[in-house]
């Protein structure tokens, strides 16, 4: 894999996963900035959608060595392909059970409550419903953070699955940001939050961090 690209924006839990990935497996990438509200939203501009026609980030980017371009959009089939292309150091464990666990576990986070604060969510909530987006989205993050800090202790280590990172925490992070902003207590996950801590030590989540991206806005 070569001249790694990655669309991005700063914020967005999405892009956040698939930067911890990338910086995890040590492979530097090009940043690639889509501004979600920018000029009507910069993932709906025609260039984009030719290559995410979901017109969402991320979209990672890459050439292989035979000159063959490739592309691929959705974090977790990203995280999914650079655990098989890169499977060292892993973000999968080894046992079977195990690794279905940390899925099960990322896919709570990425089907149960991140889309139901997507940014085009919240924003027809608020513009065309006329309802609060804050409401909606932090009713859903105690929901799934609720079921998440049960759905955990069968497995919980330093990490989510015993002592070694997963796509479970690479999941925890971002999600676990998203809920601050719309105002939820975290006190109820004392577990999560144990875990959140665990992994902003390491490198690779440092550097994943919004606040450190190129296209980041002041708070």
């Amino acid at each position: 894999m070569k001249n790694l690209r990655l669309s991005s924006y700063w914020r967005s839990s999405a892009s956040w996963r698939a930067r911890i990935a990338l910086h995890w497996k040590g492979l530097p990438f090009e940043y690639l900035a889509v501004h979600l509200l920018q000029d009507g939203g910069q993932q709906f501009q025609p260039a984009y959608r030719a290559k995410n026609p979901m017109a969402r980030v991320p979209t990672l980017e890459w050439t292989e060595a035979d000159g063959q371009a490739r592309r691929l959009s959705e974090s977790m089939a990203i995280l999914e392909y650079l655990e098989e292309r890169v499977p060292s150091p892993a973000l999968l464990p080894g046992d079977a059970y195990l690794r279905a666990k940390a899925r099960m576990l990322a896919e709570m986070v990425n089907a149960g409550m991140q889309p139901l604060q997507n940014t085009s969510v919240t924003l027809r909530i608020k513009n065309e419903l006329k309802a609060d987006e804050k409401a909606w989205a932090a009713h859903w993050n105690v929901h799934g953070l609720t079921a998440l800090e049960a759905a955990v202790q069968e497995t919980a280590g330093r990490y989510c699955v015993g002592d070694a990172v997963s796509f479970a925490d690479v999941l925890l992070v971002p999600q676990l940001y998203g809920a601050r902003r719309f105002g939820v207590d975290l006190k109820p996950y004392p577990t999560l939050l144990r875990i959140e801590a665990a992994c902003n030590e390491l490198p690779a989540f440092q550097a994943a961090q919004p606040d450190r991206q190129p296209d980041a806005q002041p708070a």
